[in-house]
């Protein structure tokens, strides 16, 4: 029961604390059942503020099981609020004492009022009465002075946040502020009073050991100088054991030292505007080429040999197997024999075993006489001319018919700038891009919209060689992921056609019941979508497209930095020169336009035939179905239209919805192509600029065929007045000097073909072929007169400075040059000389310096700083230098090449890694035309057996007597309009009456190409235009349920009837 009685008071005093009513708290605090000792109803508010500072610091620890205050703690707060009174009166005697002894001047009692207050008696100093007396008065003299008004109340503040308050003239306290309390300011506090007899018991204490100290000067200092030496000698000792017990730490730090040492001097270097002497002297080693460098150029030079040849070699495969795509699927179609196809697949595996392309005979051209050797140097400088100045083949391109063109792009031009395979190439590349597409652009673009319904020569050619070997792993980060996604998820049904659709639907339906379905079969778009069912489907296809579409544009979005540099800047010069001739294009219609190439003509052709761009991998034989490649086909045809911002209406109008969601995607598109577009300068991307080859170790090296090398002569020669109209222009000199356009025998020398051979035409053919490597070289000097001069000058000067610093020291050139050189320091310099001679001696030809340079570096110390005096003298009249600052631009020019020398190093490095990766790519590829092949052959061997089985009326003589292989020439086919229209093929021409059919003609000419057709159409005689037909493409419009199509944009022609014509005409079906 008592237990019970003391919660309740518990209870009944929690509750008063927390109402904050002081009474209540005492008449809990009295209550008999709390047990509360010593409990003073006076000090009510004390206890009250105690316990509630108490409760709230109970409340705010985390680590306390109970909210309240039991009674245990309830008596240690009564207990602190009883100490905290007797604290405070003892605070108001001291004060009360001390204060009225000082007003009643009793200087005699000030020591015993001090002793009785403080705790520690000892504390008082006897001997100090007087000054404390003194001390004191003087401090309430001063206070009493700037006191206005005189109350009668002293304030105490304990642990700073109780306040007690005592009446000095009523004796009354109070733990709560009274009303009017008016401080009794001339008073001295506790605080001030037990401040100024401590500091002064202090100063006494400081004065004596002070005394003390002065009395004995001498043994202190022979204290201090013991203890010192002891100190050193034994923080010397344990320093030594320290570094002897971390030899290995300290030798670590010590190279640490030396190698931020060394950072600061390369970051000097780098980043200082005037880089000292001192500085670029630690770093020319750099300069130098180490057997490394030789060993890292001569393998960068075989790989780019390598990754070319094999380009080339993949290219050539591509066309061949293409052709046998072709040749096969008319054997199935039974439109030609069996023995054209055999004939192609021996000439496919020559190819394969390496017997039309022979590569690895290169030595042959070195075995020329002189003048052949001289024709051959010319040839070099020739091409050296073409790669180097874009604007020779910028005009060229745009004088051939685009159908040679297109060819001579994609062999030639790919091949003078070996593929892009290194950096300066792929910079000259790029300059020639620029130049051809400003050329086109401001002779043959009328409109803005031209590029887009155009089809540009220069950027049918970037996107050619962008998708090439080198654009073809950008392709594949950029959309392989996606695409295989959507390939290869079964469920994935897009079909946005409501024909299809409504077609799809019946075709179910009657397939579930097994009974034709009432509804008609052949019905409008507009028919289709009446029915709810269509669109539901067409919904349905709607979100799988959105869904899909995001993947593919976040993947594309996300990949800006995977985009090849060189496609970027054409996008940027494409944009800025349309910007240029049409200043009136707002930004919408240049973003389009750069989307154009970057998606529209180069991605979306991946996206739509991902296996013909080799996104993804195939194995022979397998191929994409109907379902997947419609599935690709809708997204393609959705980002085409958001890349465009080009809404559905008119025909598409069923896709409508789909009208808010292409123009967020546009947006996004938008930023993308305008990001896309900003891309440095191929100067400041490269690091690169007219000078670069003047100071390239390395030749610049090529691989290209004879064939190649006549056929641009020959090129050159026809078009020579358009590309170069000034007589004394430096390609007619070149060309003049290489006279007529060789022949392959006269080209590699007369008797290199037996001339009785019975196959010498096709021997040469195949030698044609054949690919020599050029190491181009220029016959001219850069045309800018005394810059050009200055500029070898200041190589030459950079170099004899370079060899002289390694070996003088100085803190200057102007000082090195005033300063004669010691015995020692010409000996060192002829032993340094003496071993680069011997490093010379093995470097390879093509990385050789000029015999000028040789003889330069052979001269003595003193005749080298007596060159260099004339040199800068020189080149300060040029004004590249200058003596007022001791020529320093000459030093900076120093301290770029040795930074331009290590980025060098490091782009060779990254160039090898990349060559290696490409040539690995294209091993593979080649392996899986192998297999292809291999499928190839297999299957013709199948037919060949079921032939035999079947014992085929048609005899296939595989000997080679009897009949020539290859398809016999079939003679042109004439047809009026009127006799095709009669026979069904032709269904109506565009703006002409049936009854003038009669007066139109139509030639049907086979090509040399199987399957290729030319068809020429005349009216009155007069021969109006010329369409070529590929039966490939028929049979696939055929496949695809295409019934009719056009030509020449206004001729429609029955598709089944024009295959049956053909097939009867010319593979006598």
């Amino acid at each position: 029961m008592d237990s019970f009685s003391g919660i309740v008071a518990v209870e009944y005093i929690n509750e008063a604390i927390d109402e904050g009513n002081p009474l209540k708290t005492v008449d809990g605090l009295m209550l008999p059942t709390a047990k509360i000792r010593d409990v003073d109803p006076e000090h009510a508010q004390h206890y009250q503020d105690v316990l509630y500072h108490a409760k709230s610091q109970k409340l705010m620890d985390p680590a306390s099981a109970s909210n309240i205050l039991w009674l245990d703690e309830i008596q240690h707060a009564v207990y602190e609020a009883n100490m905290h009174h007797d604290k405070a009166k003892q605070w108001v005697t001291l004060v009360i004492d001390v204060n009225q002894c000082l007003e009643k001047e009793k200087t005699s009692d000030i020591l015993s009022v001090l002793k009785s207050s403080v705790c520690n008696t000892n504390d008082v100093l006897p001997e100090c009465a007087n000054r404390y007396y003194d001390a004191l008065a003087k401090k309430k003299e001063q206070k009493s002075k700037s006191v206005s008004t005189e109350g009668s109340w002293l304030k105490l503040t304990l642990q700073e946040k109780y306040d007690y308050y005592y009446n000095v003239d009523s004796k009354e306290s109070s733990w709560i502020t009274p009303e009017s309390c008016l401080p009794k300011e001339s008073w001295l506090t506790g605080k001030e009073i037990e401040s100024f007899w401590k500091g002064h018991k202090q100063r006494m204490a400081y004065i004596n050991r002070r005394q003390t100290f002065i009395d004995h000067i001498p043994s202190i200092v022979k204290i201090q100088s013991w203890f010192r030496m002891i100190t050193a000698r034994k923080n010397y000792l344990s320093r030594l054991q320290y570094f002897s017990d971390h030899k290995n730490e300290i030798v670590k730090i010590q190279s640490l030292l030396r190698a931020n040492k060394a950072r600061d001097d390369y970051k000097t270097l780098v980043g200082s505007e005037n880089p000292p002497l001192t500085v670029i002297r630690k770093f020319v080693h750099l300069l130098d080429q180490s057997d490394l460098d030789f060993q890292e150029e001569l393998e960068v030079a075989r790989l780019r040999g390598e990754v070319v040849t094999k380009i080339r070699g993949n290219q050539q495969l591509e066309k061949d197997l293409n052709l046998m795509d072709i040749k096969i699927g008319l054997l199935v179609k039974n439109r030609i024999t069996l023995e054209d196809v055999i004939s192609h697949r021996t000439k496919l595996n020559k190819k394969k075993g390496g017997e039309i392309l022979n590569n690895s005979d290169n030595q042959g051209i070195k075995s020329l006489s002189k003048e052949r050797r001289k024709t051959l140097e010319t040839y070099q400088q020739l091409f050296y001319l073409l790669q180097t100045n874009p604007s020779y083949l910028a005009k060229l391109i745009f004088q051939m018919p685009q159908n040679k063109s297109t060819k001579f792009m994609d062999t030639v031009i790919f091949t003078i700038y070996n593929y892009a395979s290194n950096q300066r190439e792929e910079y000259l590349l790029l300059k020639l891009f620029k130049t051809a597409l400003e050329e086109e652009i401001k002779s043959k673009v009328d409109q803005v919209q031209d590029i887009v319904t155009g089809n540009p020569t220069v950027i049918k050619m970037v996107v050619s060689f962008n998708r090439g070997a080198r654009g073809q792993n950008t392709l594949r980060q950029l959309l392989a992921p996606v695409v295989r996604e959507i390939i290869d998820d079964k469920s994935l049904i897009i079909n946005t056609n409501p024909i299809d659709v409504y077609k799809a639907w019946v075709n179910q339906l009657e397939t579930q019941t097994g009974e034709a379905s009432n509804l008609p079969y052949d019905v409008t778009t507009e028919q289709a979508l009446t029915y709810p069912e269509v669109r539901n489907k067409l919904e349905a296809s709607n979100e799988n497209l959105r869904r899909v579409i995001d993947k593919v544009l976040n993947s594309i979005i996300s990949s800006l930095d995977l985009l090849p540099y060189g496609l970027r800047y054409i996008a940027k010069v494409l944009k800025n020169s349309i910007h240029e001739k049409f200043p009136d294009a707002t930004e919408d219609e240049l973003l389009k336009i750069v989307g154009n190439l970057l998606y529209y003509r180069y991605m979306n052709p991946a996206i739509v035939a991902p296996d013909g761009f080799d996104i993804i991998d195939m194995t022979a034989g397998g191929q994409i179905n109907s379902d997947q490649r419609r599935n690709l086909g809708s997204v393609a045809k959705i980002l085409q239209h958001a890349a465009s911002n080009k809404l559905f209406e008119g025909e598409n109008q069923h896709l409508s919805s789909m009208n808010n969601y292409l123009s967020e995607t546009y947006q996004k598109f938008r930023k993308y192509f305008k990001e896309a577009c900003d891309v440095p300068e191929p100067e400041e991307k490269f690091n690169m600029d007219k000078y670069t080859d003047v100071v390239t170790v390395s030749k610049p090296v090529i691989f290209i065929s004879i064939e190649e090398i006549i056929s641009t002569h020959s090129l050159l020669l026809e078009h020579q007045d358009a590309i170069a109209p000034e007589k004394h222009d430096s390609l007619n000199e070149l060309l003049e000097l290489l006279g007529e356009v060789p022949h392959v025998e006269s080209f590699l020398g007369e008797g290199t073909v037996d001339p009785n051979d019975p196959n010498k035409a096709n021997t040469l053919s195949q030698l044609s072929k054949t690919e020599i490597s050029l190491s181009l070289t220029s016959k001219y000097d850069l045309r800018d007169g005394e810059a050009i001069d200055g500029q070898r000058l200041m190589i030459k000067t950079k170099k004899l400075i370079i060899d002289v610093i390694r070996n003088q020291p100085g803190n200057t050139l102007t000082e090195i040059l005033e300063t004669p050189a010691t015995t020692q320091q010409e000996t060192d310099h002829a032993t340094d000389m003496v071993s680069r001679a011997i490093k010379d001696s093995k470097t390879p030809e093509e990385m050789k310096h000029s015999q000028s340079m040789v003889e330069d570096a052979q001269l003595p110390l003193e005749q080298k700083k007596r060159k260099i005096q004339r040199n800068l003298r020189t080149l300060e009249q040029t004004g590249l230098v200058s003596s007022k600052n001791k020529y320093q631009d000459i030093l900076n020019e120093i301290a770029k090449d040795i930074r331009n020398q290590r980025n060098y190093r490091k782009l060779r490095k990254a160039e090898l890694a990349k060559l290696q990766q490409t040539l690995k790519a294209l091993n593979e590829k080649a392996a899986f035309y192998e297999e292809q092949i291999n499928y190839y052959d297999t299957y013709i061997k199948t037919c060949l057996d079921n032939l035999k089985i079947k014992n085929s009326r048609r005899s296939i003589k595989l000997d080679g007597k009897g009949e020539p292989k290859g398809t016999r020439r079939v003679k042109p086919v004439k047809y009026t309009a009127a006799k095709l229209h009669e026979k069904g093929v032709l269904l109506g021409i565009d703006d002409l009456q049936t009854n003038q059919f009669k007066n139109v003609t139509f030639d049907i000419i086979s090509t040399e190409d199987v399957g290729i057709f030319d068809v020429k159409s005349k009216f009155l005689g007069v021969e109006m235009e010329k369409v070529q037909l590929n039966i490939q493409d028929l049979l696939e419009m055929q496949y695809e349920g295409v019934a009719v199509m056009k030509m020449f944009d206004k001729v429609k022609v029955n598709v089944n009837l024009l295959i049956y014509l053909l097939n009867k005409k010319f593979y006598g079906k």
